[in-house]
């Protein structure tokens, strides 16, 4: 029989391949690797040591980005494009995987330097980059304002001007993104988005940002509201490992732009329905 590689298997391959990578990823349990996750050569055990220290990869997961983590599946795991990354470098380690759920993408940077996860899939931002070393993103997510019934706003660029007052999601990657660049309107941080939205409804903002597909249900909600058109950041969905990781870092740094390249990531966009509302990022 011929033998084809782990990600061709995958992008090209049968129901074997697919089913694989819909299973729950049972903590302490392991799942056979199939063989052809085995091609290319797997990594030597001092990197599966380094990556996967406990014998298993503890993969950290963003539950907040309802496009990266679409449902569950029975046993209560993430399923989602964010976890099939985590599925698939583990299977190309050869180890489980067991998901780490944090409500917020802040609370993974939180917890780098305290040995609770070995990879955590979440927005590369400079803050998080100081306990943390980033891939280049293998997804990416358009990063948008939303105005009020009667705003005079008409583009992007008018919302960073003096006297306007601009909601946010605080530690949000496009949070983080505005901190730096946001320099002469308001910027006012809210603990979550339901807060920032009733603030904003409430009144006195001129403006909330958002990922422009999350923001569609919410203009939807007020009638005479306004997306604005273009973006003011894309959103760079990466994978992340704590910096003592250097030989980790390499690996999945490969890994990520083989698995843009090859059409792995397109792969789980498109089975988890988030076509035309999650990219596959450029190579990096």
């Amino acid at each position: 029989m011929q033998r084809r590689s782990f990600l061709a298997a995958l992008t090209q391959g049968g129901l074997a391949a697919r089913r694989l990578f819909l299973l729950p990823a049972f903590a302490g349990i392991t799942v056979p690797t199939p063989s052809f996750a085995k091609e290319p050569p797997m990594p030597d055990a001092k990197l599966v040591a380094e990556l996967a220290p406990t014998g298993v990869l503890r993969a950290a997961i963003n539950m907040g980005n309802f496009l990266l983590v679409t449902g569950k599946a029975p046993n209560g795991d993430p399923t989602g494009v964010s976890p099939d990354m985590a599925l698939a470098i583990g299977a190309r380690l050869g180890v489980p995987v067991k998901f780490i759920p944090y409500a917020r993408p802040g609370e993974i940077a939180d917890d780098a330097e305290k040995g609770k996860w070995d990879i955590g899939n979440i927005g590369a931002e400079p803050q998080r980059a100081a306990v943390i070393s980033f891939t280049a993103a293998y997804a990416e997510i358009e990063a948008t304002y939303f105005v009020p019934a009667g705003s005079p706003i008409k583009s992007v660029g008018e919302v960073d001007q003096p006297g306007k007052k601009l909601a946010v999601t605080a530690r949000s990657a496009y949070g983080l993104w505005l901190e730096n660049n946001y320099k002469k309107g308001e910027l006012v941080q809210f603990d979550n988005a339901a807060d920032a939205l009733k603030a904003f409804d409430a009144g006195g903002f001129d403006a909330y940002a958002g990922l422009r597909p999350g923001l569609i249900d919410e203009q939807a909600k007020r009638p005479g509201s306004r997306i604005l058109d273009g973006q003011f950041t894309a959103v760079q969905q990466a994978v992340g490992t704590p910096k003592k990781n250097a030989a980790g870092f390499a690996f999945l740094k490969s890994f990520v732009e083989e698995a843009k390249a090859k059409g792995l990531v397109g792969s789980f966009i498109e089975r988890q329905g988030t076509v035309g509302r999650l990219s596959v990022a450029p190579a990096g």
